[in-house]
């Protein structure tokens, strides 16, 4: 009835967590867990193939011969499940509420307008262990997909969905993988979430459940919390590029959208300018052109700073001196 996915990487001190937060379900419906290890250097594929060993009536593992990345890894693993309903947890977070799965899966099963459910969920820092809860925007029981999804593509700061949080149907986005495999395998678009939860808000409506049941694990690096101004600049060309194509997509022309580029025009201008990079400096202005974006005063003001080499490395060493008072 329902395939859990798992994606890990060097995750050996909390992909066990994890599994165990998985295997804790208590549901009346069967479920299996497909594990994509995406060839770690540590010891996460040996961690994986005991719980393997031990619960091989309902664990499937998948360890890569080489690193696919997060985004083949993940549709890799969505083509290998059987259920009806999928439902994932990365390998560093981990569910906190033993009923999530039956919870979920009683309402679609009940409701077959609605595509996807999710929950509320908590912030887990690995380096205090305290939890704090997310804010959801949309907290209605019930809400059109159509209306949710300005938001699910233009999300900065607030996450509308958090798929790990989440039970979808599996033939909606099968449909929908067989129909247009770019957006999904588009490995230049960083990250595979944003689709699933636009796909599901398009085809239906989101269900939604106050309790959480999942705990987001912060503080340290990890795919979507990159350091390095080099990667930020990448990761947010990726998902800036991917919100574009869905926006086109589904034909989304909402107030939203506008500020939307407006403000990651601004984020990779900063980007750019941290890492002192003529190149990625050069390819905010492409992007300008590309989605018909408006420069707001800060990224025009940035571009004038960073037309000059003189003013560019004086601000630098203003900003390095300020962050360090």
């Amino acid at each position: 009835m329902i395939s859990v996915i798992v994606v890990t990487y060097n995750q050996e001190e909390t992909i066990a967590r994890a599994l165990d937060s998985i295997l804790m379900q208590k549901c009346s419906h069967p479920y299996e867990i497909v594990i994509g290890e995406d060839c770690s250097t540590d010891s996460t594929a040996d961690v994986c193939r005991e719980y393997a060993r031990r619960h091989a009536d309902r664990i499937r593992l998948f360890c890569n011969e080489h690193n696919k990345g997060l985004i083949d890894n993940y549709y890799d693993c969505l083509l290998q499940c059987r259920g009806k309903y999928i439902a994932d947890c990365a390998g560093d977070d981990f569910w906190t509420d033993e009923l999530k799965l039956q919870k979920e899966a009683d309402l679609l099963e009940a409701d077959p307008t609605v595509t996807l459910v999710h929950t509320a969920w908590m912030r887990y820092d690995e380096t205090t262990g305290k939890t704090t809860p997310a804010d959801s925007p949309f907290t209605a029981p019930i809400t059109a997909g159509k209306d949710l999804l300005p938001s699910i593509i233009t999300q900065t700061s607030q996450t509308v969905i958090h798929l790990c949080s989440a039970l979808y149907r599996r033939d909606i986005i099968m449909q929908a993988y067989q129909a247009d495999t770019f957006l999904f395998r588009n490995k230049a678009f960083g990250c595979e979430d944003m689709q699933v939860c636009a796909v599901m808000a398009h085809e239906g409506n989101i269900a939604f459940l106050a309790e959480p049941t999942l705990c987001y694990s912060v503080g340290h690096e990890s795919v979507s919390i990159p350091h390095a101004p080099e990667a930020l600049f990448r990761f947010v060309e990726g998902v800036a590029s991917l919100s574009f194509y869905l926006a086109r997509k589904y034909h989304v022309d909402h107030a939203l959208v506008g500020r939307h580029f407006s403000f990651r025009l601004y984020e990779l201008s900063m980007h750019a300018f941290r890492a002192h990079s003529v190149e990625l400096r050069k390819k905010v202005w492409e992007y300008k052109k590309a989605w018909g974006a408006k420069a707001g005063w800060r990224t025009r003001l940035i571009n004038i700073i960073t037309s000059n080499e003189g003013s560019w490395l004086l601000a630098l060493r203003l900003r390095s001196l300020l962050k360090h008072r």
